[in-house]
């Protein structure tokens, strides 16, 4: 028997083919392209289609760019069209029939995976920090997801790190609008205006990873940039410790691959905020599995919907 997962994203659609042991059988990569609402639901259940007969499947599991509402079976996702309020359940439910199927957010699979097969196995309380285009965390306490009352639990980029409130963190948080890939760019663009003078090697439009190659070579607003970041990634990592007391914290996502350098300095930052003997005994680490920890989280969905079903 076999376990079917995928990890949907705002661009991309990953499928693997797991073992219940954790061994990946089969793995596919697809893009969204310009497809949107119920073209993305199709496009899931083609993807399932042509591996389904191929293996025996035992359960499903799909990890979600945003909020799975658990007592609706309906997800919210902004960066795909059309997935305001996704009946994405109810339609996997009626194509896979007699297959059982489990659907978390991309926060909860990104932990759940580092659970599974990464770097929080044998941790009962671990967090998942992740930086990428957003930021959010996933956060495992007493060996269960934190889901919240809303299931929003570790929307952390709305985490208050600076005062007085400015309008410009209304559409996804101070934490956000500062030290995501995204957050990068608009600061970048922020000190341009200012610094009018400026004449290094960014540009309105710059992206992230051209904000760490800039860092490297000490460009003022890169370093400015970066070192605020450093500061920000090192708050959070504080508040989470003193909230949650983990074993791990666990450093993933997109920005979080030329940021793994920081990890000191983010340490060290985090120290002067967080409770202290918390603070000594946590471990801080890379992702083990990078850009596929929802993928093995969402492997992991499926084989709690096989063992909740008994299949």
């Amino acid at each position: 028997m076999a376990l079917l997962a995928a990890d949907l994203g705002g661009t991309k659609l990953a499928l693997a083919i797991f073992s219940e042991q954790g061994e990946i059988l089969f793995e596919e990569r697809v893009a969204l392209g310009n497809r949107a609402g119920e073209e993305v639901g199709l496009l899931i259940r083609e993807q399932f289609r042509a591996v389904v007969g191929r293996y025996d499947i035992s359960a499903a599991g799909i990890c979600v760019p945003g909020i799975y509402h658990k007592t609706t079976g309906r997800v919210w996702a902004p960066n795909i069209g059309g997935w305001t309020d996704y009946p994405l359940q109810a339609e996997l439910e009626e194509f896979l029939d007699q297959i059982p199927v489990c659907i978390d957010s991309d926060r909860a699979c990104y932990i759940l995976g580092e659970y599974w097969k990464g770097a929080a196995q044998g941790c009962k309380d671990a967090i998942y920090l992740a930086v990428g285009t957003g930021i959010g965390a996933g956060i495992m306490a007493g060996g269960q997801i934190l889901r919240g009352g809303h299931d929003i639990a570790g929307a952390i980029g709305w985490m208050a790190l600076e005062r007085p409130f400015h309008p410009r963190f209304a559409p996804a948080g101070c934490f956000e609008g500062y030290a995501s890939g995204t957050g990068m760019a608009l600061h970048v663009q922020k000190l341009m205006e200012e610094n009018v003078k400026y004449n290094g090697a960014l540009r309105q439009g710059s992206r992230a990873e051209d904000v760490f190659k800039a860092y490297e070579t000490g460009d003022e607003i890169a370093v400015q940039v970066i070192n605020n970041c450093i500061e920000l990634w090192g708050m959070a990592m504080a508040n989470l410790v003193s909230l949650f007391d983990p074993e791990k914290i666990i450093l993933g996502g997109g920005v979080f691959g030329p940021a793994v350098t920081f990890i000191p300095q983010m340490v060290a930052e985090a120290s002067k905020w967080a409770q202290p003997v918390s603070m000594k005994l946590v471990q801080v680490e890379a992702s083990m599995l990078q850009d596929k920890a929802g993928l093995y989280g969402a492997g992991m969905l499926a084989q709690k919907a096989k063992q909740e079903t008994g299949v």
